[in-house]
């Protein structure tokens, strides 16, 4: 059983102004059944929040992980939780 999971995730590197948050978001539904967000943050990291079935969450965590992501990613940080169920699509903010 693929229980429902909520995945905050924080990027560093060179995340911003590359369409970092676009491809984030077409990535989340690509992979469907993701709602959440996409958000620059003002020390130059992007924070991404993502509701859904964990192995969703988790294939973006290793998407965001990866070398396929624009711009330059030098580190991942992330939290696992209980959804709280406040999105109903995946938005860039």
């Amino acid at each position: 059983m693929n229980e429902d999971a909520r995945l905050v995730a924080w990027v560093r590197g060179r995340v911003q102004g590359v369409g970092f948050r676009w491809y984030t978001r077409a990535r989340a539904l690509e992979i469907g059944r993701l709602s959440g967000f996409a958000l620059n943050l003002d020390d130059g990291r992007v924070q991404v929040v993502a509701e859904g079935p964990r192995d969703g969450c988790q294939a973006l965590l290793d998407w965001l992980q990866g070398d396929d992501t624009p711009g330059r990613v030098d580190g991942v940080t992330e939290i696992w939780d209980t959804p709280r169920g406040h999105y109903d699509s995946f938005a860039i903010r």
